[in-house]
């Protein structure tokens, strides 16, 4: 069997980051990885997927639409741009806050207004969480907001918690480890 992670985001948010840890945990477990990332226009505030595929023995890195066994947003638009990659049994954590793209805020688009009642409507499963106030209140520091809902996402994932704490350890700066793991496991406990 094959479990399909789909992460995104914008740039910046550190879903690239995000997917090495889940790709180092999957390899510390002893399972076979492979990761395909889109991150064009990433430096200027752009779309960015990250698509992590584990199992015995993996052949592709794409996710075919409809599989996703586990999808992880950083961004309420892009995770309804993505939603038809995920099964419709599956769980979806979307952080709540949205990143205004500057079409929006230089008046050519306008930003829903429904965004709860549609992403609702989309992910039967839901997980609709502030991520970015989290990190704020609790860490003070918004940079570990991608942690917490990498450490949400993971109770959906049937990796071993220490194939988790290594691969914190291996994925992020030495300075950083333990804040990242005390924010992956506040996480969890969402």
């Amino acid at each position: 069997m094959i479990t399909n992670i789909l992460l995104t985001g914008v740039g910046g948010q550190g879903i690239l980051l995000a997917a090495r840890i889940i790709a180092s945990a999957a390899q510390n477990a002893g399972f076979d990885v492979t990761t395909n990332e889109i991150h064009g226009m990433a430096q200027r505030g752009g779309s960015v997927t990250a698509q992590i595929r584990y199992g015995q023995e993996v052949l592709s890195p794409l996710i075919l639409e409809g599989t996703a066994d586990a999808f992880g947003a950083l961004e309420p638009i892009e995770a309804l741009r993505y939603s038809h990659y995920l099964k419709p049994e599956a769980t979806a954590v979307v952080a709540s806050r949205p990143i205004i793209p500057i079409t929006v805020s230089s008046g050519q688009a306008v930003y829903p207004d429904n965004l709860k009642e549609r992403l609702n409507k989309t992910f039967p499963k839901l997980k609709f969480i502030d991520f970015d106030a989290i990190a704020l209140e609790k860490f003070k520091n918004i940079k570990v907001a991608n942690t917490i809902l990498l450490g949400t996402l993971s109770t959906g994932l049937s990796l071993p918690g220490n194939a988790w704490s290594n691969a914190i350890a291996q994925c992020v700066k030495s300075a950083y480890v333990e804040l990242n793991e005390n924010a992956f496991e506040y996480g969890r406990n969402l």
